[in-house]
């Protein structure tokens, strides 16, 4: 089952069920808070009766509104072999505020000032229980969905400093798509999804979260060591190697492309690149 956030012809905001032939069911609730992976949630969405929309007809957004963003860094082998960094021992974690969020198909700005803008594919999780100190079971009932995220990257705000400031050049308005839907997680092998990443057509990123370092659970038993993970709640698992900062020539993003994020179970979520004027 998929959950999406989407805005009807009449400017309402609300929670919808995307169906395999492409249309969205409204599931006949507000919006405005997001879909909130819970049990009782993805229960709700089994209600068949509401209307059909065409995606034509209605405009998606970004389907959750997390209280909390988090995100992994250096987590596959790969990516941390580009960088030339070492493999982590723990996971890498910091935040990206939930204010960079945009949905599907809604355009990607690049500010003024940044001059080396990247995309990072990734596969994100969406809690659906409170979770604190989960044993490795529990961490994996707490998933209550994923969706496709890119992690997109200010490459000198972040690098500009000896301490590397993640947060910054990853909140950027806009610098957070997230969608197209939520995936329940219930049947989903977490340890073997693809994630492709394709900028203007070319295929930038191509793996699976069998090569994750830090499996799911074990981000999560991470994370929630001293930080209780709500329902909403998303966390960005990493991003594979082939990211265009540490390609040779760098590929960083421009004027007119197109970035698409594919997660296999969960869809495509493509967005445009537009430079601030």
């Amino acid at each position: 089952m998929k959950a999406v956030r989407f805005v009807d012809k009449n400017g309402n905001t609300r929670i919808g069920c995307l169906n395999d032939n492409g249309t969205v069911r409204d599931c006949g609730t507000s919006g405005h808070e997001g879909f909130v992976p819970t049990e009782e949630a993805w229960e709700m969405l089994s209600d068949t009766s509401g209307t059909e929309y065409p995606t034509d007809q209605i405009q998606l957004l970004h389907p959750v509104q997390p209280g909390k963003i988090v995100a992994i860094g250096l987590n596959y082998r790969s990516h941390a072999d580009e960088s030339e960094l070492d493999v982590p021992a723990v996971p890498v974690v910091f935040s990206i505020f939930p204010s960079a969020l945009i949905g599907p198909e809604a355009d990607i700005v690049i500010p003024k000032e940044e001059t080396r803008p990247d995309y990072e594919g990734e596969l994100a999780i969406v809690i659906g229980k409170k979770v604190y100190r989960p044993t490795r079971e529990e961490a994996r009932a707490a998933v209550g969905g994923i969706s496709a995220f890119n992690d997109v990257s200010g490459r000198r705000a972040q690098l500009e400093t000896p301490l590397r400031q993640f947060t910054l050049g990853k909140s950027f308005d806009t610098f957070a798509p997230m969608g197209p839907c939520i995936r329940s997680a219930k049947d989903v092998d977490l340890a073997n999804i693809q994630i492709r990443t394709t900028v203007s057509g070319e295929v930038m990123q191509d793996a699976n979260t069998r090569d994750l370092i830090f499996p799911v659970e074990d981000i999560i038993m991470y994370c929630s060591s001293g930080m209780t993970l709500y329902p909403g709640d998303v966390i960005a698992t990493g991003t594979p190697g082939g990211v265009g900062d540490s390609r040779n020539p760098r590929r960083y993003l421009h004027e007119g492309d197109i970035v698409e994020v594919y997660v296999e179970g969960v869809g495509t979520l493509r967005n445009s690149v537009v430079e601030e004027k």
